[in-house]
């Protein structure tokens, strides 16, 4: 019998700003040095939308402005299973600042597929693909 994997829900954000998306590196854990939209884990009794506002200012030190609500991805990894909302946003106060990542870029649509993103985040990424007017 398959043991049951742990069920991690989180948000990410694809912030915009001058036809440009954020992404950031992952500094840290078995996924360092990997690509990833910015966000987080809900907190209990959080929504999605609340959590990315607070994952974002904790992260990045700026406060978005969730535009559009992309769905839901879930993706099984090795130890867990993840359950990831993602917001397409804007930034509506502050200047961003790398508090967590290790590296951050703006990089136009097309040139995202040329970073190393971790697998959910990719699936996001085929999954906007599909969607007229994404690339």
């Amino acid at each position: 019998m398959e043991e049951k994997k742990k069920a991690i829900s989180v948000v990410c954000a694809l912030i915009e700003e001058q036809g440009k998306i954020f992404a950031a590196q992952r500094g840290y854990g078995a996924w360092k040095d990997w690509w990833e939209f910015p966000g987080g884990k809900i907190e209990p009794g959080e929504t999605p939308r609340e959590a990315i506002i607070r994952e974002i200012r904790e992260e990045l030190a700026v406060t978005i402005e969730p535009t559009e609500d992309l769905g839901t991805i879930a993706w099984d990894y090795p130890d867990f299973h993840l359950s990831m909302r993602a917001f397409r946003a804007k930034i509506v106060q502050g200047r961003l600042s790398l508090l967590e990542a290790e590296d951050g870029r703006w990089l136009e649509k097309e040139a995202l597929s040329l970073l190393h993103f971790l697998p959910a985040d990719e699936a996001l990424l085929a999954n906007l693909r599909k969607r007229a007017g994404w690339e």
